[in-house]
């Protein structure tokens, strides 16, 4: 409750009390919410009343087909991987957002922490992807070197390939 008070700059008895008042509309009405405790924290989560209802309705959102958008971006995770959203975004022309969290909801992709940047996440194929494709390294998919680097030219475009730079040194008028 110390972090929603300084969020939200109130004291923690303002806080405590708006739970409670949100705790009361929730049990006192046929919601489908409510409030789980644990010390310090809460959470507003589904009751468990709707748990077989939700349960049903994400299985079978698992049982229908990767969408093109879904199995593009599968795609460029599993041959360029690990990357982050706004490159997938760049190199798809679209927002992301969906069709990676259709993925991981799946166990398609894997997304955790950017080391070098805290607020930034990559993604990267999962390991269920591979024994389900039935290789044992990314490195083992069809084309992988071809596909690899025509993403890559797409990430980093501003850099040379050594063969570019190769055929610029002996072109005619340079030197």
């Amino acid at each position: 409750m110390q972090k929603i008070a300084k969020t939200l700059e109130v004291s923690e008895e303002a806080v405590a009390e708006a739970l409670q008042a949100l705790e009361t509309t929730l049990t006192g009405e046929d919601r489908g919410l409510f409030l789980v405790h644990d010390q310090e924290k809460v959470q507003l989560t589904t009751k468990p009343d709707f748990g077989a209802l939700l349960e049903t309705i994400m299985k079978e959102e698992l049982r229908e087909n990767l969408t093109p958008a879904a199995l593009e971006t599968l795609s460029i995770v599993a041959y360029a991987g690990p990357m982050t959203r706004a490159e997938i975004d760049y190199i798809r022309g679209v927002n992301s957002s969906f069709s990676l969290r259709n993925l991981s909801i799946r166990g398609l992709v894997e997304r955790y922490p950017d080391p070098k940047r805290g607020n930034v996440y990559l993604y990267n194929p999962s390991f269920d992807l591979l024994k389900f494709l039935g290789v044992a390294k990314v490195e083992d998919l069809p084309e992988f070197e071809r596909f690899h680097q025509l993403i890559e030219k797409l990430r980093h475009p501003e850099e040379k390939s050594v063969e570019e730079t190769s055929k610029e040194a002996n072109a005619p008028g340079t030197q």
